[in-house]
């Protein structure tokens, strides 16, 4: 079969469906994984009839990923080009007002998911590679941590060093490793709240900020750009682009910023 395959995590919605529908519309088969069965099934919908497959997975559960990935290159032909590993849930709010299980549950998640994931990829990465691809969600959160969003960034800073681990662990085996680190995204998790504690949820927070939000397309072209480009990471959206420059060329400023905001935008 001559068509390429992308498994994805967090396929159900969000920046998951849209990648989906990206990579489908260039003819790849999508193999669709997440714990929401009816969302993978809407986004399944949105790709060519026999170019997908759907696959529920927790990815804190590492034999599940296994599994996971063999029913997909099962599906697709007998190979796996890249591997998305998207999902992942928001967290904000002053570090003694989440609870121990809000953390966990993010660690999980966000930073052991995604650890999980690269130990089952690689295998089915090395058989295609060279020009295979380990894409990870990172975030602005793992360029600078603000107030409110420690547990989340602490996350995608992990995400970024793992990024940037096996860029050069995987290089001589030819694996690209990349990862998107996007600001605000168009997505339902913007219509959550931060944690439990909290009866406001992040998009009232990002629009009280003044913050823009990017539309989920800018995610699914950044994808498709990282996956076919040498960048490693790809910032999408001014508030990310911003922050990385201001990062980079004005800590001092960038610093001084941070510790004047008033209130934690995750609070």
């Amino acid at each position: 079969m001559g068509h390429k395959t992308i498994f994805i995590t967090g396929g159900a919605s969000g920046i998951g469906r849209a990648v989906a529908e990206r990579f489908g519309r260039a003819g790849w088969f999508v193999g669709i994984a997440d714990i929401n069965e009816d969302g993978m099934a809407g986004t399944a919908a949105l790709i060519p009839a026999g170019f997908s497959s759907q696959h529920k997975l927790d990815v804190r559960d590492r034999a599940a990923w296994d599994t996971a990935l063999a029913a997909c290159a099962a599906a697709s032909g007998g190979k796996i080009d890249v591997v998305f590993n998207n999902a992942g849930i928001p967290i904000g709010g002053r570090i003694v007002d989440v609870s121990t299980e809000e953390v966990e549950r993010t660690l999980d998640i966000n930073l052991k998911g995604v650890i999980w994931g690269a130990q089952a990829a690689y295998p089915w990465l090395k058989a295609s590679a060279p020009g295979s691809c380990l894409l990870n969600t990172a975030s602005a959160a793992g360029i600078y941590g603000v107030p409110g969003g420690s547990i989340y960034s602490a996350t995608k800073f992990g995400v970024r060093s793992i990024t940037e681990s096996l860029d050069a662990e995987w290089k001589d085996e030819g694996i690209l490793v990349r990862d998107l680190m996007p600001g605000f995204i168009e997505t339902p998790l913007l219509d959550h709240a931060p944690n439990r504690q909290s009866n406001e949820d992040i998009r009232g927070r990002v629009t009280a900020a003044k913050l823009e939000i990017s539309p989920v397309s800018a995610v699914a072209d950044a994808a498709w750009a990282a996956v076919h480009g040498q960048k490693l990471h790809t910032l999408v959206g001014k508030t990310a682009k911003s922050l990385a420059f201001a990062a980079r060329w004005m800590p001092g400023g960038l610093r001084k910023q941070v510790s004047g905001l008033g209130r934690p935008l995750g609070g």
